[in-house]
Parts: C-alpha cells; sequence; structure tokens
C-alpha cells in the first residue's frame, strides 16, 4: 500500500512515517510544508529507504496537492497536516484557519477526484484517515469521559478549526461517498516533539536551569498518549477502521499539569541531578497567569477503538514520560537545533 502522510516532518506525522517504513511493508509519500514544527531530521532516520518520498508541499495549494495525487496515485491517506498549538492559535489565528480548514477542504477534494479515477477494488479498498483531537469536544466536568458522539463545543481558535475540518471530512463522506474514517486523540507526547509543548518545555526549561511556567493552579486535566501507542491506534484504523465511523484514542492516563511538570522534574532529578538546581528542579516551578478560555478537563473513553479494532496502550504514564525524558537527554543537539533562530521556550498566547 502506498499511503500518502500529511505533515509528516511534524511529531506525530514524523513518528508513524518512521513506523511504516520500519516497521511495515508500506511505501510513504511524506507531505510537508516545512513550517516551523516541522524539521526533516525527524525522518532522517528512515530517508533513504526505497519505500520513502518527500513532497515540500502546502496542503493549502490545491495545484501542487493535486500533483502529488496524479504523480503518486496514493492508495490512502493519513492527514496529520496541522496548526497545532493552542496558545499559537491565540496569538494568529489565521494560520490555523488556513492549514486545518482550507488545508483540509484541499486535500479532500483532491482525494475525492483521485478515488473518481480508481476502479474496481482500488477505488473500494481506498481510504482517508482524517487525524484529530479531543480539543473539538471542549471541557468536561470532574467525572465524565468523552465518546465518538460527545457534542462539539470548541473553545480556541486552534479546537475551532479542527472542529470545522472534522465536519468537512464527515461531509465528504456523507455527501461524495469519500471513504473517510476519523480519529480524536488525547494529549500525545514523546521523543521529537517540538519545543512549544508542555513535556518539552518542562524538560528543556529545567535542563537550562530557568522557570518552568505552570498556567493557573496546575489542575487542569488531560489524558496522556505516548506517540508511538497513537502511531499503532492510526494503523490499526487505517487497515481495519470502517468508513464513516469515529475512533476515539486515548492513553487511559488522565493527569494534572502539575503532576505531568512533578513527574518529569522528578524523573530529571534521577536521570540528571548533575544539573539540578538546589532543591532539585521542582524548584524552578512558576505558577503563571492562566491561558485566556483555558478548558478545565479532557478525558477520552477509547472503548470503542479497543472493542472494534483490539487496540490499547502499550505504555503508563510512568513509563512513557521516563522515555520521554531520557530521550531528550540523550538528543540535546537535536533540540538546539530545531529551535534555533524559531522559538525561545518563552511562553505565548497570554493576550487575554
Amino acid at each position: 500500500m502506498r499511503i500518502l502522510v500529511t505533515g509528516g516532518a511534524g511529531f506525530i506525522g514524523s513518528a508513524l512515517v518512521r513506523h511504516l517504513v520500519r516497521e511495515t511493508d508500506h511505501s510513504v509519500v511524506n507531505v510537508d510544508a516545512l513550517t516551523y514544527a516541522g524539521h526533516p531530521s525527524t525522518v532522517a532516520p528512515v530517508a533513504g529507504s526505497d519505500r520513502y518520498a518527500f513532497e515540500h508541499v502546502d496542503v493549502a495549494d490545491a495545484a501542487e496537492v493535486a500533483r502529488v495525487f496524479r504523480e503518486h496515485a496514493p492508495d490512502a491517506v493519513v492527514h496529520l497536516a496541522a496548526e497545532s498549538h493552542v496558545d499559537r492559535s491565540i496569538d494568529g489565528p489565521a494560520d490555523f484557519v488556513r492549514t486545518n480548514v482550507v488545508g483540509t477542504y484541499t486535500l479532500l477534494e483532491a482525494a475525492r477526484a483521485h478515488r473518481d479515477r480508481l476502479s474496481g477494488g482500488a477505488a473500494d479498498a481506498f481510504r482517508f484517515v482524517h487525524v484529530s483531537t479531543d480539543e473539538v469536544y471542549g471541557t468536561l466536568g470532574e467525572s465524565d469521559l468523552f465518546t465518538e458522539t460527545t457534542p462539539y463545543a470548541p473553545n480556541s481558535p486552534y479546537s475551532a478549526t479542527k472542529a470545522a475540518s472534522d465536519h468537512l471530512a464527515r461531509a465528504w463522506h456523507h455527501t461524495f461517498g469519500l471513504p473517510v474514517v476519523t480519529t480524536n486523540c488525547s494529549n500525545n507526547y514523546g521523543p521529537y516533539q517540538y519545543p512549544e509543548k508542555l513535556v518539552p518545555v518542562v524538560i528543556l526549561n529545567a535542563l537550562r536551569g530557568r522557570p518552568i511556567p505552570v498556567y493557573g493552579s496546575g489542575q487542569n486535566v488531560r489524558d496522556w498518549l505516548f506517540v508511538d501507542d497513537h502511531v499503532r491506534a492510526l494503523v490499526r484504523v487505517l487497515e481495519r477502521g470502517a468508513p464513516g465511523e469515529t475512533y476515539n484514542v486515548g492513553g487511559h492516563n488522565e493527569r494534572t499539569n502539575l503532576d505531568v511538570v512533578e513527574t518529569l522534574c522528578g524523573h530529571l532529578d534521577r536521570l540528571a541531578p548533575e544539573r539540578a538546581p538546589d532543591g532539585g528542579y521542582g524548584s524552578l516551578v512558576e505558577h503563571v497567569r492562566d491561558r485566556p478560555g483555558h478548558d478545565f478537563r479532557y478525558a477520552i473513553d477509547a472503548g470503542k477503538i479497543g472493542r472494534d479494532l483490539d487496540w490499547t496502550p502499550d505504555e503508563t504514564f510512568e513509563s512513557g514520560m521516563e522515555r520521554t525524558v531520557r530521550w531528550y537527554l540523550d538528543h540535546a543537539d537535536w533540540c538546539e537545533t530545531v529551535l534555533r533562530d524559531r522559538y525561545d521556550l518563552e511562553r505565548l498566547g497570554a493576550a487575554a
């Protein structure tokens, strides 16, 4: 199978690309615009494979996207390309509308035209996996869980554009018969995550002896999913998911943001004690003004994908966080390379 992966030089996309090339017989066409969060180094370990091809293309560029479909004739699409940082969406929503909404529309139209050119079994087997987020559902109370039938209630520019893209994917399936499968995942973490999200921000600030920012009280709750577990879920959805269905993917690891920070500091105290300040890395924690409209809690009920597709996460919260800390400690050069002239670990999205 030839799989077109959009956003394949980003965090989740590159993990999927590496997995597909290393662990399966599938071929991969990586389509990425190489924005600030996309970097060729994330796929360097597999870039020399004869089953890997790269296209430096913006998913909102209809002519280039159409060319990619004509030249590579994919059997499936896994659409991961997206602007994804809530704080950046507060500072500049326009890029999120362009990539997440217009880009998804452009891909759906190109995929529809491509599938219309296929015949027989090839057309029947074609799949479009649309990868989304649990943030489209809004915020939860203290005890309930997001399911595939939870009403949408996005509260940030980021989640609003992802909700819009989900609705487009659903409409292209029901109106045009495009075999779309949608996934909504919880917070991902792991190797190669661009250092603007909570986990790498904590690790890198701690190692530099800089304050570790915690929004508000730090009691906001997220369900944490190790990226390799997410990738296995996406492959399972690609190969066995039913068109028209949605599958929620979660790690069964609810933790407050403060819990995450304290866990990471604990691993750093043990794994890099020589760089710890007096009082340990936890002494660097600094509570800062909360994010505008900060959703209190997200939590996924991943029962459907477990029952229907026999997927469950392998990593526990502790094991996944330790693996992640070890990776960042072992790849300081990668962090310096991707941060250079792009981002200085300062807070974004603080405007009310």
